[in-house]
This record gives C-alpha cells, structure tokens and sequence, in this order.
C-alpha cells in the first residue's frame, strides 16, 4: 500500500491534518500522522524517522512550517513536500533563514516554565486568516505549547540532496514570507505556488489531497539508496 507521512509545524498537532488524512485513508493510502513535541529538531526527526522506517516502501513525506526543518533530516523517503516549509542547507536553521514573520512574532506569547504559546486572537489572523471563521476557531483550539529552541536547530543530514522534492509557496501567507519560501524553494526539484494562507490544509484540504494523489499516481521511485542524487 502507497504511504503518506504528514508532519505538522511548530504549536500544531496530527489533529490538524485530520480531513487530509481521512481523504487520502478513503482513497486507500496508508497515513501516519507523528507527534512532534519532543523537545527538540533531532527529537521530532527521530520520531518522524520511526515512522517512516516502519513502512515497507519509502513514503511521500509532507513537512508544514517546521517539518520543513524536520523532513530534510529523514533518510528513506520516497518523495518530500515542502509547504510553506524550512528547506535548511548544511549550518542552517529556521530561525537562522529569517523564521517568523514579524506578525508571528507579536502572536508568540512566551510562558512562565520557558516554552511559548500562540495568542488566539492573533494566531487566527497569522495562521488562518484565509479560512471560514469556525475552521479558524477550531484550529486555534488544537494549538498547543512549544518547546524553546527547536526553531534554532541544525538538521544532521539535508536528504532534499538525496530525494525527489516539491516545494508548495503559499502566496498568502502571513507566517513566512512567500519571499523566503520561493528562495527556498529553488532547492527543491518541482514548485507549485498556492494563493493561500499559511494552513491550507484547513482552510483548503483539497489542494493537499489533490497534490499527494498527483505524486502517488507518478509512479515515485520506491528506492531507499541514499546514493541516488537528483538533478536540480
């Protein structure tokens, strides 16, 4: 069975993938959907790496945000989506490539034990200013604490080197600049760019769906050897 591994950025959680991978699950493709907040970028790669080693073929892996960061870490995929995502090179960091926009910036409200969280108010504008107010709503529900650090890490390994990539530049978006993504993007071996927001697998599942049903049916090398180098 063809799989599919969606890893969610900083403050979200699996939840926030649910209609994805409910539609890509109907569709009859496996989806693991990891918990992040380990603490650290080499903790949530390692969790996504279990997920990914456990499988029989090499997956499509779909990073948001920081799973940017936490994909390129990954050894054995099959094919890696970056949206609106850290396409980090050797020395890198999110927050070294430039992080937050300053809006999301003012949305981080630090908290007492050192760890941040998202103002409500704020992070529906930042985050989903382009969805139906009650998609919104129920996004910021499921919005979490975060772990200090983890938007200063350094992958050991840059596996968009190694692997089939697509970049997705959401123009909308309000969290990273559409600037810095397309720069990032050009690392990448495909580009899409969406007139969307930050979140469209909220606001906008479809076009998640739609793209991985894309790369699913292209026939993606199931290959595991990280000697094959793309050409860009």
């Amino acid at each position: 069975m063809a799989a599919v591994v969606l890893v969610h950025g900083l403050y979200h959680r699996p939840e926030h993938f649910a209609v994805v991978a409910e539609r890509l699950r109907t569709a009859g493709t496996h989806v693991v959907v990891p918990e992040l907040h380990r603490g650290s970028l080499l903790a949530d790669t390692a969790a996504v790496q279990a997920a990914v080693g456990s499988l029989h073929e090499p997956p499509i892996v779909l990073g948001h945000s920081y799973g940017g960061s936490v994909i390129t870490g990954l050894r054995g995929a099959g094919h890696l989506v970056y949206l609106a995502a850290f396409v980090l090179d050797v020395g890198e960091s999110a927050a070294s490539l430039g992080g937050a926009s300053p809006q999301l910036q003012d949305a981080i409200n630090p908290e007492p034990d050192g760890s941040t969280s998202l103002r409500p108010d704020r992070a529906v504008d930042t985050l989903y200013g382009d969805c139906p107010e009650p998609l919104a709503a129920w996004a910021v529900g499921l919005l979490r604490a975060q772990a200090p650090g983890c938007g200063r890490g350094v992958p050991e390994r840059h596996s968009w080197k190694h692997t089939p990539s697509t970049y997705v530049v959401c123009g909308q978006d309000r969290a990273i600049d559409p600037v810095l993504q397309r720069k990032m993007a050009s690392r990448c071996t495909d580009v899409r760019e969406w007139q969307t927001g930050h979140s469209p697998f909220v606001g906008q599942p479809d076009l998640i769906f739609e793209l991985l049903q894309e790369l699913l049916a292209a026939n993606i090398p199931r290959s595991r050897d990280e000697g094959v180098t793309t050409t860009r």
